[in-house]
């Protein structure tokens, strides 16, 4: 059967398309991260400066951490049938809401455009080797077009086909990485390469950064983006212990195998300043397909669902806008970020500086959203969600303007903090002296801004939505 392209945008999902279940979950998280633009989070700690076991503790650790704080968010749009920006309106405001929404499309712009920039480096090297490829910028931009086309496409078909990739790469990149172990086993060294003395001058906060920059944020890239997936899911038929167990499962494994891969490859391929070119100089003959393989394919699945969540998030802030229109639009935003990145930054001082920002920017949005819902007992009305959607006023949730200015309040302060207290290749705030040097920006800023939630608005001054059964209330709008 030929994929449908999908009809939703980020209205109410009725009932009756609520099918997928949590092996979907899995599916997806598993199938759309194992690609290269996610394995390159593995070379970050190698390229600190750390070892094998301090690079392999430290991704862990912080993935760990990360898929705890992440994995609730799930059961949000569990119950309110609508993406997570949405949702988030019941604590923010249906205006407030484009907070999560803009967050969300930062979050999936510069992850789509590392995915497609490292994909596409590896696709050239590759064919280089294989055919002659020139390696030149003439070639990059053909092959990043090329990539960005496909994802594209797979984008805007949406979610049904997204999930179908996803069941397919699950068990064809996880064949593709496993053939890698062995293709770079002969060169592998626990040893950091020649000449990557520790990044921040000793070892635990290098470690700690790496924590954070490769382990954290790859949970924290998902905070926007889960609900696209579990809004398809119906709490009549799956609980939501079944649900957040296959989140954390789907996280943990979707997560840790690439990252644990990009480790093992760029400690044999010798990577310290750069990763796509030595994993393909040091890739055996026999391994350069499969390799090809892996760049193409998994950067189009994980890059396709980036491009999907971008399109519901702008389709969230400009209402009028279609899904299809607005995820052609960020099409060709997030394909002006690769050509700039390929010809303009250093990989590891943008990837570090991106990752840490939008980290210290989203930790505040998820805790008050999570601290939101548990207030709420997970009862929302879903109708009121929809007021923004449908360029319209008033409702349950429309507070102050459309915004709950405590909410929003709390996010700042939080945010400020956590951009205060970050520590990037390319900007350091001024409190990350009081933390010895130590990014704790995600720590700080999350903090902050729930106990300023807590202070200015109280358990119960968020209104909960009307008590009805999960299935009612499911009349889409778009």
């Amino acid at each position: 059967m030929s994929p449908v392209l999908e009809q939703r945008g980020t209205d109410t999902i009725p009932e009756a398309e609520r099918t997928s279940g949590p092996r979907d979950l899995i599916a997806i998280l598993l199938g759309s991260n194992l690609c290269l633009g996610v394995i390159v989070f593995g070379w970050l700690p190698v390229s600190f400066g750390l070892g094998l076991w301090p690079a392999v503790t430290s991704v862990v650790a912080g993935t760990v951490v990360g898929v705890a704080v992440t994995a609730p968010l799930a059961l949000v749009s569990l119950r309110t049938a609508t993406n997570l920006s949405t949702s988030s309106g019941a604590f923010f405001g249906v205006r407030g809401r484009l907070v999560g929404s803009v967050v969300g499309l930062l979050l999936s712009l510069g992850y789509t455009a590392l995915t497609l920039w490292i994909g596409g480096d590896v696709m050239v090297g590759t064919l280089a080797r294989l055919v002659g490829l020139p390696d030149g910028g003439a070639a990059h931009g053909v092959v990043y077009a090329l990539l960005a086309g496909c994802t594209a496409v797979a984008a805007v078909y949406g979610y049904r086909l997204l999930l179908r990739l996803s069941r397919v790469l699950a068990i064809g990149m996880t064949l593709l990485l496993a053939v890698g172990l062995a293709a770079y086993a002969g060169d592998f060294t626990a040893a950091p390469p020649p000449d990557t003395p520790y990044l921040l001058g000793s070892f635990w906060p290098t470690w700690t950064l790496s924590a954070v920059a490769a382990g954290l944020s790859g949970p924290i890239a998902f905070i926007t983006l889960l609900g696209d997936y579990t809004r398809y899911v119906s709490p009549l038929r799956h609980s939501p212990r079944t649900v957040w167990r296959a989140t954390c499962l789907g996280l943990l494994l979707g997560l840790l195998v690439p990252q644990l891969f990009g480790t093992f490859t760029a400690l044999a391929a010798r990577a310290g300043t750069d990763y796509a070119g030595p994993l393909v100089a040091a890739s055996p003959t026999w391994y350069l397909v499969p390799l090809l393989l892996a760049a193409t394919a998994g950067s189009v699945g994980n890059a396709g669902l980036m491009l999907y969540s971008m399109g519901l998030d702008l389709d969230a802030i400009v209402p009028r806008a279609s899904r299809t229109g607005a995820t052609l639009a960020v099409a060709v935003v997030a394909t002006a970020f690769v050509f700039a990145g390929h010809f303009s930054w250093d990989a590891q001082s943008a990837m570090t500086s991106f990752v840490l920002l939008l980290t210290a920017l989203g930790a505040p949005w998820a805790v008050i959203t999570l601290m939101g819902h548990i207030r709420c007992r997970g009862v929302y009305d879903p109708e009121a969600l929809q007021v923004y959607n449908r360029r319209a006023r008033g409702g349950r949730y429309w507070f102050r303007a459309g915004w709950h200015p405590r909410a929003t309040a709390a996010w700042l302060v939080g945010a400020a903090v956590g951009l205060l207290a970050v520590g990037t290749p390319l900007y350091e705030g001024p409190l990350l002296a009081l933390t010895g040097g130590v990014d704790c920006s995600f720590v700080l800023s999350g903090l902050v801004g729930g106990v300023v939630y807590a202070v200015l608005a109280p358990g119960g001054r968020v209104p909960a939505g009307r008590a009805s059964d999960p299935g009612a209330a499911q009349r889409g709008t778009r």
